[in-house]
């Protein structure tokens, strides 16, 4: 790092580290860094117990009423599952093994399990490991019950040919074509975020009660109520059982390690833990440590319950646990230091538990055991003032001084949030690991409340999975939706309907010899038919994935904490929820890719004939190899990122059309399916199947992600790449959700004060310009290179991916290089 004039604050750490003086930075924090000492470096590991129990559980009960199975099945695993107190540990409860490790979820998977567990030890992405004695229980025990049952297998059947041919490989069902990518098969939900409040201010013996209330007070011979209400009120009845056990269990196990406990400290904390497991999440929290305990406690069974696409989010945190930090601190019971380290309990305790997907595509889009249990801090109240508070500030000093990348800190920031609030956020930004994410009020907001929400719902919505946003008791849609590979239908354009990855196969329609187009509108009209056509094929896959789903998939303690579902006495997963919002979307992947390459084909073949088609198209098809002269010639035409009207106006005509099309369809889906640009890292698999494109991208290399610009074409500065991102808007519709922007800064560039402040600066010039999301790397390119070739001398590295940060090391080397490709600005 001698190279690098100035460093971040995590390339500072890191260096220290390296010299063998990074104990300093433990100092206050023995207790979560022996806990992160213990698994940091860990191979995770496989646990079979979930998959093992919840099976157990679904064949005994096969003819029941799906919501009621689903909760008799956690109550199976909640009785049986081994738990587990960490050494050192304030917050307790696991879902599997000491140490990183990750569950299945056989339902989604079942169909391939027994193929698949023998072969994610050696996978490239995100690989686990597994006990030889486990992965036979898994194919003798566990996937054989699952064939034939599951979502994956039902949808594969139920897609009429043409979608199918866009979705999946036919030689191999398993393997997306990354084309129309449904997202459905391999999560049994999107991303989440429960009404914590209610667990925490009501207990579950409570809301069991209520339950029960509700039992008794059905009509005994209505039809609708004993085939659909009984069942339902039963199964919640048996989740809130279900919970309660579990966490009686830790108590339990408290009070017996406390027993043999020598350490008088230790002896005291078990013996406290064990009081407090005993009483929440039954009861209502009246402590903070008790109400960190009850949260926990809910999101971790939210997890053995079902695989939320990103992992359940945790919502509003500085919110709802702020009456019982005041309460506490008025009283003398805690300081701010303890309830840092009950948080950062909470982080290691969530660093734990990795995301596990079995499935090839859904490892290949979620890359470096991604996670997004985002904790939204900031915003604004239910009747619209300023929500900052003291834990606020706390959730960023955690950040800022705990090298973990766990949780994913989202800060919601509106035009009247305080300057020192901006100002955190700068710094803990500037650190260097990539929080916090921000989220826009003065986009989002407006949006909610044109899709039906009341003022007071959507000013306190919380930010969920990547760069979602939720109404915790009014969203109601939980499908998971497509992923449109753009830069595909732009390939499909050059070669009427064919793509070089997939030989003389005829996947989409025939537009025509692109030679022999005399127009740019001619070749424009034909780029817009192939992405009319990937639209349509995603909203007939939704159709078929709103119809199948609830067939297969049922979510008791969701539905437990959700008012409506309660109301209406249906699970979260049924297609219609009675007075919710049903918000989806689909992905637009590649769209810096397709806007630079469109800009390439007007300018250079059409206006200035500096090349002509049949030119572009042999380099093209030999990769530019031997054409490196075409290749510096398309990619300096006008590019999106650079606040260039040429490439911005093709930017929003493409917007514009898919809007036009969600406009007018989504309705007859019941959904608002919105535009959104969000990619995860699947901009890195999409771009292994799309040849060399326009806009001098090598073949299969990554496409562009979300709504920044292509890697190195934003040559004009930052803000150029915020006015860029708000030009291409159309205003005009409501069918827009999120915009991913990543921004890479050297740390040279916000060094010092005058740093901090031209980073609030430009932060509030984001927030005026109503975009909806932004996310910072603050590194040397340098050191990237550097932690690819020494890797072990990296390990902490922490990196922003999209929408949530991993060890760069955990990387494969397609994204490790797409990382250090993106433009890196000096100047703000």
């Amino acid at each position: 790092m001698e190279c690098c004039d100035v460093l971040s604050p995590q390339e500072e750490r890191l260096k220290e580290e390296m010299l063998g003086r990074g104990a300093k930075f433990e100092k206050g924090r023995e207790r979560v860094f022996s806990i992160l000492k213990g698994f940091q470096m860990q191979r995770p590991r496989i646990d079979i117990e979930r998959a093992k129990y919840f099976t157990e559980s679904m064949r005994q009960t096969e003819g029941q009423h799906l919501t009621l199975r689903w909760a008799k099945a956690l109550k199976n695993i909640a009785e049986k599952m081994t738990v587990y107190i960490d050494d050192h540990q304030l917050i307790v409860g696991r879902s599997g093994q000491p140490g990183r490790y990750g569950i299945l979820y056989p339902e989604l998977d079942g169909d391939f399990l027994d193929m698949a567990v023998q072969q994610l030890s050696t996978r490239t992405q995100s690989p686990f490991d597994i006990a030889a004695k486990d992965a036979q229980v898994v194919i003798d025990e566990i996937a054989p019950y699952w064939k034939g049952k599951t979502f994956h297998e039902a949808l594969a059947v139920a897609l009429p040919e043409e979608t199918a041919r866009y979705t999946f490989n036919p030689e191999d069902p398993l393997m997306s074509r990354f084309i129309v990518n449904e997202t459905s098969s391999f999560r049994s939900s999107l991303q989440w975020v429960h009404d914590y409040e209610k667990a925490l201010k009501k207990g579950f013996k409570r809301l069991r009660s209520e339950a029960e209330e509700r039992l008794q007070g059905l009509d005994p011979f209505s039809p609708v109520d004993n085939v659909e209400k009984k069942p339902f009120l039963e199964a919640i009845i048996t989740l809130c059982d279900a919970i309660v056990i579990w966490a009686k269990r830790h108590s339990r196990l408290a009070a017996e390690m406390a027993v043999t406990e020598n350490n008088p400290r230790r002896k005291a904390e078990l013996l406290e833990i064990a009081r407090i497991c005993d009483k929440v999440p039954e009861q209502p929290a009246e402590t903070f440590h008790e109400a960190m305990q009850s949260q926990w406690f809910v999101q971790m069974f939210s997890r053995i319950e079902q695989k939320t696409g990103t992992i359940i989010s945790n919502g509003r945190m500085d919110q709802y646990l702020y009456p019982y930090f005041k309460k506490d601190v008025e009283e003398g019971r805690i300081t701010e230091e303890r309830v840092i380290e009950l948080m950062e309990c909470m982080w290691v305790a969530m660093a734990q538990f990795l995301d596990l997907y079995i499935s090839p595509a859904g490892g290949a889009i979620n890359e470096g055991y991604a996670h997004w249990e985002a904790v939204t801090i900031g915003g604004q109240t239910k009747n619209g003032y300023d929500a900052t508070n003291e834990l606020s500030y706390l959730f960023l000093q955690s950040k800022r001084e705990f090298p973990t990348h766990y949780p994913d800190l989202a800060a919601r920031v509106h035009t009247r949030s305080p300057e020192r609030y901006l100002a955190e956020i700068a710094e803990t930004i500037k650190e260097g690991s990539g929080f916090p994410k921000l989220i826009n009020d003065e986009e989002i907001v407006p949006l909610l409340l044109s899709k039906g929400a009341t003022f007071e719902e959507a000013l306190d919505y919380a930010v969920s999975g990547c760069a979602e946003a939720r109404m915790p008791n009014r969203d109601t849609y939980t499908s998971g939706c497509a992923y449109i590979n753009f830069a595909a239908a732009l390939e499909m354009t050059l070669y009427s309907g064919k793509m070089k990855k997939y030989g003389d196969e005829q996947i989409g329609m025939q537009t025509g010899d692109p030679r022999s187009f005399q127009t740019w509108e001619e070749f424009y009209n034909a780029y817009l038919a192939h992405q009319t056509d990937y639209i349509k094929q995603a909203f007939i896959q939704q159709h078929h994935i709103i119809r199948l789903r609830a067939q297969h998939f049922a979510v008791p303690l969701g539905s437990a904490l959700h008012d409506l579902c309660m109301e209406s006495c249906l699970d979260l997963h049924q297609p219609k929820i009675p007075g919710g919002i049903d918000m989806g979307y689909f992905e637009f992947i590649g769209y810096g890719t397709v806007v630079d390459s469109l800009s390439a084909i007007k300018k250079l073949v059409f206006e200035e004939k500096k090349l002509t088609m049949s030119e572009l198209l042999y380099a093209l098809q030999n990769n530019f190899e031997g054409k490196e002269d075409v290749r510096q010639l398309l990619m300096n035409v006008p590019c999106y990122g650079n606040n260039d009207p040429y490439a911005d106006s093709i930017g929003k005509a493409l917007d514009r059309a898919a809007l036009e099309f969600t406009h007018k369809y989504s309705k007859e889906l019941g959904v608002h399916l919105d535009l959104r640009l969000v990619p995860f890292t699947s901009h890195v698999p999409f771009g292994k199947v799309v040849s060399a494109t326009p806009n001098g991208r090598k073949a299969w290399t990554p496409l562009s992600d979300g709504s920044s610009a292509s890697q190195g074409s934003d040559k004009n500065g930052p803000t150029a790449v915020l006015l860029s991102n708000f030009t291409t808007k159309n205003l005009d519709y409501r069918e827009r959700a999120a915009r991913l922007l990543n921004i890479k800064f050297t740390p040279k560039c916000v060094a010092g004060e005058e740093g901090t402040d031209k980073l609030v600066s430009f932060i509030r010039t984001w927030c005026d310009l109503k975009l909806w999301h932004v996310q910072f790397n603050i590194i040397n390119k340098q050191t990237l290179i550097s932690a690819q070739k020494n890797p072990e001398k990296y390990r902490g590295l922490i990196v922003r991916i999209a929408g949530y940060s991993a060890y760069f090391v955990d990387l494969s080397p397609d994204l490790q290089n797409d990382l250090i490709a993106r433009t890196g600005h000096d100047q703000l």
